[in-house]
């Protein structure tokens, strides 16, 4: 009997399933790192729920359900926490590792996204240590706005446009940029990034801390 030509994974019903198992596991695994980090920082400093609330401005509820690892916070959610506990962003989402050479699958990379979904970040750096850079390639839904709070003082930001069209606006400046462009600010004040294009926006970020901390 004459074996059947296998079904590529495009047209593969199990295959698809597969690499969706994988994504869900990522996600999961990624909101068990965040719990439990959140949650060592926050007894590190001494910090109450109510207290993390306040500095943070995300509710006492919120930061509950991400300690109990029953919630995925979006990214402006984790930033907001970083700046309340005064870490760089991969500190809440960082497991640490001894590797010293580390292959990033394209599959286990980890990826955020804003509320919407508009909007997703992907890290193209280990997250076994909070580092004093970091680097992302960013993605912008067309005509997405994203308000992005203020990071840690000192925090920069270097951006090119690897597709489409991006706007970029800062202590009431604005820059548009567009494919090829790059560009370079402090990124320790509020911001947003708007895709002014008909297209999906793609960026690669790289995000320099002033100082390397805890």
């Amino acid at each position: 009997m004459q074996n059947k030509p296998k079904k590529s994974a495009k047209g593969n019903p199990t295959a698809k399933g597969a690499m969706k198992s994988t994504n869900e596991a990522a996600a999961e695994n990624l909101t068990g790192i965040v719990a439990e980090n959140v949650k060592r920082l926050r007894f590190d400093m001494d910090l109450s729920l109510d207290k993390l609330a306040a500095l943070s401005g995300v509710s006492k509820a919120m930061l509950s359900q991400i300690e109990q690892a029953r919630s995925a916070p979006s990214i402006n959610v984790l930033w907001k926490i970083a700046r309340a506990l005064d870490v760089p962003f991969a500190a809440l989402i960082s497991k640490r590792s001894d590797v010293n050479l580390q292959k990033l699958p394209k599959d286990e990379m980890k990826v955020l996204s804003s509320q919407k979904g508009n909007f997703t970040s992907k890290a193209l750096f280990p997250f076994d240590d909070p580092r004093r850079v970091e680097f992302y390639e960013l993605t912008f839904a067309p005509g997405s706005v994203e308000k992005a709070v203020a990071h840690p003082p000192g925090t920069s930001e270097n951006l090119v446009i690897a597709q489409g069209k991006l706007e970029i606006e800062a202590a009431d400046e604005k820059v548009e940029l567009a494919e090829g462009d790059a560009i370079y600010f402090i990124a320790d004040i509020p911001h947003v990034y708007r895709n002014t294009g008909t297209k999906e926006c793609k960026a690669y970020l790289v995000m320099t801390y002033a100082e390397k901390r805890v």
